[in-house]
């Protein structure tokens, strides 16, 4: 499993036009699904996300998680991120989960965001073409790796 976690001001989703998911301050998280992730993967990698001290405190130095400052939490799944450049100049996306076990997982993933934030995630809808706007603070970007149960990154 794979993150880019995004620290934002705001951030925004809208397939068709129109707007699915928003958020305020707190994190944009573009998650993507390997094929040999898990509920494991998800469990870590949700649990990890909610306590990453990446906001300011009242001296303004990062010691503060999203759960810490009340922030929200906007989560797009994006396979993209599984990509293979190594062999000419077309991405390969063979490491990328098979789409309907990667949707279930995503789907899990958020539920388990929610529980963990003690409130709604925000997110985009799995396999859509998506528009994703935000207002990156910092701006502060962290990538996590999550591969059988262990974050790496």
């Amino acid at each position: 499993m794979r993150a880019v976690i995004q620290r934002v001001t705001s951030a925004s989703v809208e397939v068709g036009g129109k707007v699915i998911g928003s958020i305020g301050g707190g994190l944009l998280v573009l998650l993507g699904v390997g094929r040999e992730d898990s509920e494991t993967e998800c469990d870590k990698m949700a649990d990890k996300l909610v306590k990453l001290r990446i906001f300011a405190d009242e001296n303004g130095k990062t010691n503060l998680s999203v759960s810490d400052v009340g922030g929200e939490l906007l989560v797009i799944s994006q396979f993209t991120l599984y990509a293979d450049c190594h062999h000419g100049n077309r991405p390969s996306f063979i490491n990328a989960g098979e789409p309907r076990r990667a949707s279930e997982l995503y789907e899990y993933f958020c539920s388990q965001c929610e529980k963990k934030l003690g409130k709604n995630t925000q997110t985009g809808e799995f396999g859509a073409d998506m528009k994703v706007s935000l207002v990156n603070d910092g701006p502060f970007t962290v990538v996590l790796d999550c591969v059988n149960g262990e974050i790496l990154a």
